[in-house]
């Protein structure tokens, strides 16, 4: 049972991006709790940490996006890229550069994922050159 269990978690991890979508949903929550202080704290930085708060929590759900819908995979890389650089300039320099660099990291992972297929079969033969079917059905 515990050998089913771990061959079907291995199946669905290779049917979609996953480490692209776990590293995007560390980058959000990375970006997204940094700026969830006390509310003393909270009050002084006003609306400067609602940018951090959506743009983490985006990133989360781009995360699971792609794990649960990998069709879309390639815009919810380019998606997180763009949100990862903008988190650079709009929340606390990306999480401090590590939500930052999480969030290219995944997007880039999402992006360029490929689905697993199995290998198909060689080929048939071509048939050599100077073989040679007489029409008549002589022998050589």
């Amino acid at each position: 049972m515990l050998l089913s269990r771990r061959g079907r978690c291995r199946q669905w991890r290779r049917g979609r991006p996953f480490w692209g979508g776990l590293f995007t949903v560390l980058a959000g929550a990375w970006i997204c709790v940094l700026p969830l202080a006390p509310l003393k704290v909270m009050l002084q930085q006003g609306v400067a940490g609602i940018p951090s708060v959506l743009m983490g929590a985006v990133m989360i759900v781009l995360g699971l996006t792609a794990w649960f819908s990998p069709a879309q995979r390639g815009l919810a890389g380019v998606l997180t890229t763009l949100i990862a650089m903008a988190a650079l300039v709009l929340s606390n320099l990306g999480g401090f550069l590590i939500g930052t660099l999480l969030g290219i990291l995944g997007g880039g992972l999402m992006f360029a994922w490929q689905p697993f297929r199995e290998a198909s079969p060689p080929p048939a033969p071509l048939p050599s050159p100077t073989a040679h079917q007489d029409p008549q059905g002589a022998q050589p």
